[in-house]
């Protein structure tokens, strides 16, 4: 008896196939756009207006069309108020912590000549989000609480972070495929040459102070984790980071390394790091999961969601076309942050 052709399922829609090489950068100089600023209204509100006559397909048709994919049991979102609900789970409220305090890194940073104190300020002021009390102190003397990301500060980790990895002298940065890809000019990508609030020239920056010290076990799992760790506006992982988000990624996970954090603790911040910085995208997978899957976003594999059959920008497209062709999204253009501070 001949076995029956058997649909595809969602997950077997969305590309399967992981860059098998980083992607060369454009020969192009480092593409500044325009920075972050308050978008969590115009994202949630362009979000809901898409989910516009139908958020999902319903349980019986989920389960016709996937067999045990989906079971029937799980229940179908229907309105807005389940995109709601899933918002809350990807920027939680009262925020995400991570294991790890940042001690004496902003001074460092501001000694090493990474960040110009005023033109940090300035940023934020000009963005409408002053920097608070507690986040000026982060600059200036330390901090010994644990990072917590939330939705006022995210921006604020961003560019922190970026000028860490930046920064921290590394073999990723010295000996990894940014050197590979610069043709002798490591200022040409938006990771550098757009980090224009430091008090030096770029290239004295990069890779130029030894903040964070790691062990070669400790090594070992920020490379791991960098190969694994992707973001959706490119096909590239941390271990390449040639934009902002790649960069400040490098640098959480250096810190989280740094304080012995376990491989599978530093996905699961990448996760949620990502889920901040990118929130709509996110969005986007945390409703992928939940309509095939039934998942709440907690539930998520951290090395899948943020590995590049999701979180690449071809897997994000993947499932954005996936989304948008299933009648689950309208409308919502799987844009997002931008590669400028």
């Amino acid at each position: 008896m001949q076995n029956q052709p058997q649909e595809d399922s969602p997950l077997e829609t969305i590309q399967q196939d992981a860059p098998a090489e980083p992607a060369p950068p454009s020969p192009r100089w480092a593409r500044l756009r325009e920075k972050v600023g308050n978008y969590w209204a115009l994202f949630i509100i362009a979000f809901l207006l898409g989910l516009g006559g139908g958020f999902m397909l319903g349980n019986s048709d989920l389960a016709a069309r996937y067999g045990n994919e989906v079971e029937a049991s799980v229940p179908a979102p229907q309105d807005a108020s389940i995109s709601a609900q899933l918002i809350e789970q990807i920027n939680p409220p009262e925020g995400y912590q991570l294991e790890a305090k940042l001690g004496d890194i902003g001074p460092q940073l501001l000694a090493a000549g990474a960040v110009d104190y005023n033109a940090f300020i300035e940023v934020y002021e000009r963005s409408g989000q002053p920097l608070s009390e507690d986040q000026l102190a982060i600059l200036t003397q330390g901090s010994d609480t644990n990072v917590v990301f939330d939705r006022e500060n995210a921006y604020f980790l961003l560019n922190f972070f970026w000028a860490l990895g930046l920064a921290n002298e590394n073999p990723i940065l010295t000996d990894g495929p940014m050197v590979e890809y610069s043709e002798g000019q490591v200022e040409r990508f938006a990771s550098t040459g757009g980090w224009t609030i430091a008090t030096k020239p770029i290239t004295e920056v990069y890779a130029s102070t030894q903040i964070l010290p790691l062990s070669p076990a400790q090594q070992k799992r920020v490379e791991e984790v960098a190969k694994g760790v992707y973001r959706p506006c490119c096909d590239n992982p941390a271990h390449f980071p040639d934009c902002n988000h790649g960069m400040a990624m490098l640098g959480m996970l250096e810190l989280l390394a740094f304080q012995d954090a376990s491989a599978e603790e530093m996905f699961t911040a990448a996760k949620y790091a990502n889920a901040f910085w990118y929130p709509q995208q996110t969005l986007e997978l945390a409703t992928f999961y939940k309509s095939t899957q039934g998942l709440d976003f907690s539930q998520v594999d951290s090395r899948e969601i943020v590995g590049p059959k999701f979180s690449s920008g071809s897997g994000f497209q993947a499932v954005h076309q996936w989304l948008t062709e299933n009648g689950v999204l309208e409308g919502t253009s799987g844009s997002g942050s931008s590669c400028g501070v």
